[in-house]
């Protein structure tokens, strides 16, 4: 069955990085499979305001509206300072906001529980390319973008979330290891 996935790809190097071959292998994919693409290259778009307490500008509400009209959110990022680009944090922060990616419903004082919003049991994929090696990332560094972006923002939006790591993404990678990592997104696209 054809599904609508809203790609949002925050590398500054839209042409030529690893990043960018996860992009066009996974839109490749999907294409062969009949998916249908939505996708915006952050670096490629009018610039997002950092947040400043005013409301969604109309370029933050048609990203919404989009989304909303899309079967599967996939946001691709390189792993910097143990975080995701900024360009793609602050896009995370001004579009899926409260209240519509999810609000809060209090109890007591300041205590309750979020409530989900718009995308509530979509799917959302993240894709972090990091420079070392998996068990360094999964060991030392605790997986910081995971549990900030999927076990922190994505669960407040209940979304169903699927996370793809790929390690020791370096200028040197040999042939074989890149070729791997883009079986890697194949098989993420066919098990969609």
């Amino acid at each position: 069955m054809s599904k609508k996935i809203f790609i949002v790809f925050g590398h500054h190097n839209s042409h030529k990085s690893f990043n960018a071959s996860v992009r066009d292998t996974f839109i490749d994919e999907a294409k062969k499979l009949g998916h249908v693409i939505d996708l915006i290259n952050l670096h490629e778009e009018k610039q997002l305001p950092f947040f400043d307490g005013s409301g969604p500008s109309d370029q933050v509400l048609d990203y919404r509206k989009r989304l909303e009209s899309s079967d599967i959110l996939f946001m691709i990022s390189p792993c910097y300072n143990l975080r995701a680009t900024a360009i793609l944090e602050n896009w995370i922060d001004l579009v899926l906001a409260p209240k519509w990616f999810f609000s809060f419903k209090r109890i007591v004082g300041n205590w309750g529980y979020p409530v989900a919003g718009a995308m509530k049991n979509k799917k959302a994929i993240m894709s972090m390319s990091y420079g070392g090696n998996w068990f360094s990332i999964q060991t030392w560094f605790q997986n910081i973008p995971f549990r900030r972006i999927k076990a922190g923002v994505l669960k407040l939006g209940k979304m169903n979330t699927t996370y793809i790591r790929f390690y020791e993404v370096l200028p040197g990678m040999t042939q074989e290891k890149f070729d791997k990592h883009m079986q890697k997104v194949r098989k993420l696209v066919r098990n969609l």
